[in-house]
């Protein structure tokens, strides 16, 4: 891979990586709801630990490469997709037209986020 795309892939990467681990430790005791609260609170901050571990590190590396602005976008569109497909395999939840359009309305939030408009 060239150096060109190293940054932008592993970035990109990390923070896929870092979100499937946040979105376990905020929605997957969901199914545990039996479970005691004090007790889902340290699962998840344990959980959310690995998210730190490789969030600081994709947004360290990436900076520079994309504007701060542009890694929030970026985290906020691979956040959604996450929490999308997690929602429907884990939770098993339909997803429905409106989540469709109002993902459609994120990406085109993203693109004026990442448009040059010199």
């Amino acid at each position: 891979m060239g150096l060109s795309l190293l940054v932008p892939v592993t970035t990109v990467g990390l923070l896929i990586a870092s979100n499937l681990f946040m979105t376990v430790a905020w929605y997957g005791h969901l199914k545990f709801k039996a479970a005691p609260l004090a007790l889902v609170i340290l699962v998840s901050w344990g959980i959310a630990l690995f998210e730190y571990v490789l969030q600081v590190p994709a947004n360290r590396i990436g900076h520079g490469y994309f504007t701060a602005a542009q890694l929030k976008t970026i985290q906020e569109v691979i956040s959604l997709t996450v929490f999308a497909g997690f929602s429907w395999l884990y939770l098993g939840e339909r997803l429905g037209w409106q989540h469709g359009v109002g993902f459609a309305l994120i990406c085109a939030g993203a693109w004026f986020v990442f448009h040059d408009w010199r």
